[in-house]
């Protein structure tokens, strides 16, 4: 048998999304088939070679955004997915082998689509693990952004050619830094092909297919190199480097009479999609990083790896803040992102 711990809030995908903003009430019933429920507990209830699909009584809302799935038995083959669908989904289909569905599969890590062909995402899971599945509702253009979690932590996987600064991978957090996040880590699971992963800060609008610290309004710490880039595409000698397994962190020390920017819990991580062509705004920044049209409350910026501080750079905070932001940029690289490790 396989047997899932569920705590789920609500459940949806795509087609309810107007609803949600609208603020309509809508009935939802709960739907499944070849699973039996008892509590928080589904446990799988069919041959080998079946399909059972559970599907939640409410979608995913603007308050209600995230939920999770603790694996407590993966049964023979741990064939178990974790995702979104349709309201009126067919049942003896896994989550994302269907339109209008996306899922991560537990067996084999891989994130399905609307087809039964899926994409290497991220590790597989096991007994034990905890897989969550969220919404974004923020982005510019009105689409909406889906995310996985593993144990708490977000999995990014680069997905582009690699081959020249055309191909950078841009993540980006929904809000900034502020006094209570003040700190985010990403543990590097696969330094793919070179390792040309960033780690750091950068302003709300910073472009999609720019390495996070190469242009205004940016300051990261490069894994390949160990060097600092602050708003230049020339880097400084800061700190060792980076490989498969190490944790880099980034984070802020405000001034103690700091109050500017309010507080919010909400910090999904958006992810571009790569773009067509380079429009790379290089400017070289002082050794503070106080670059001229940043002018703001100097705050201290200090980059971690595996716990330990590499170093500091003071930088003038920009009017909207800085927003973690995360690049990659070479074939096959993975990171685990935990976006507020640290609180207070």
């Amino acid at each position: 048998m396989e047997d899932i711990n569920l705590h789920y809030r609500f459940l949806n995908w795509r087609g309810r999304i107007r609803e949600i903003r609208d603020g309509r009430a809508v009935r939802y019933r709960e739907r499944l088939k070849r699973m039996l429920r008892d509590g928080d507990v589904l446990r799988y209830h069919g041959n080998s070679d079946e399909v059972g699909c559970f599907v939640a009584a409410r979608p995913l809302s603007k308050r209600n955004r995230y939920f999770e799935v603790t694996i407590i038995d993966t049964g023979v083959r741990g064939m178990i997915a974790v995702g979104l669908v349709p309201q009126l989904y067919k049942l003896d289909h896994q989550p994302g082998w269907l339109p209008n569905s996306v899922a991560l599969h537990a067996d084999d890590g891989k994130l399905y689509n609307g087809n039964t062909l899926g994409q290497q995402f991220g590790p597989k899971c096991s007994r034990g693990d905890r897989i969550g599945c969220g919404i974004s509702l923020d982005s510019d253009d009105g689409q909406l952004t889906v995310f996985f979690t593993k144990n708490g932590k977000e999995l990014l996987e680069y997905v582009g050619k690699g081959k020249c600064i055309v191909d950078v991978g841009l993540a980006q957090a929904l809000r900034p830094l502020n006094t209570r996040f003040h700190y985010y880590e990403l543990e590097i699971t696969d330094a793919g092909e070179k390792c040309y992963i960033a780690l750091g800060l950068a302003v709300k609008d910073y472009p999609k297919n720019s390495h996070p610290g190469w242009s205004r309004g940016s300051i990261a710490y490069h894994a390949d190199d160990g060097k600092l880039f602050q708003g230049s595409g020339v880097g400084d000698v800061f700190g060792p480097r980076c490989f498969a397994g190490d944790v880099m962190g980034c984070g802020i020390m405000f001034p103690r009479d700091y109050s500017h920017g309010a507080v919010d819990d909400d910090w999904d991580l958006e992810v571009f999609p790569r773009p067509s062509e380079v429009q790379n705004d290089l400017y070289a920044g002082d050794d503070d990083g106080e670059a001229e049209d940043l002018d703001g409350e100097t705050v201290t910026v200090f980059f971690t790896r595996n716990g330990k501080v590499v170093g500091r750079r003071k930088v003038a905070l920009p009017a909207g803040g800085f927003y973690p932001t995360i690049g990659m940029m070479s074939t096959g690289e993975k990171v685990r992102v935990e976006l507020h490790p640290l609180s207070g």
